[in-house]
């Protein structure tokens, strides 16, 4: 069974910057690269929407326009780890952030339903 865990929210002041990790764990590190990995993320109220992905090799990433220019989605394989780095903050980006898991896909899914396993999210808040 896969398990996602994310850390490194908090905190930050608007303008700010913040790096997300999500950890892989229960799956070896040749399967982990079979997985597209996508950062989601839920305000108060709202529904979970696509922040960005990055497919099995890093080549292809994909974002949001709200974040695009902002966030960038890295991974390193060996370490069955794939990152959020998040600058120029905004209030408008406060939430709980989810990664997930999509395994062997035909390209990179922005849509909660095509991806098979979900971290428990951790939280950012960026004040004004």
């Amino acid at each position: 069974q896969v398990q996602l865990v994310e850390s490194g929210g908090g905190l930050v002041q608007a303008g700010g910057s913040l790096r997300l990790s999500c950890a892989a764990s229960g799956i070896s590190g040749i399967t982990f690269s079979s997985y597209t990995m996508g950062w989601f993320r839920q305000a108060p109220g709202k529904e979970r929407v696509f922040v960005g992905a990055i497919d099995w090799s890093g080549g292809d990433t994909r974002y949001a326009d709200s974040v695009n220019g902002r966030f960038t989605i890295s991974r390193d394989n060996a370490k069955n780890t794939v990152y959020l780095q998040m600058n120029i903050l905004k209030p408008e980006d406060t939430a709980a952030y989810y990664c997930a898991a999509d395994y062997l896909p035909w390209t990179i899914a922005t849509v909660t339903s095509n991806y098979d396993y979900w971290g428990q999210g951790t939280q950012v808040t960026v004040s004004s």
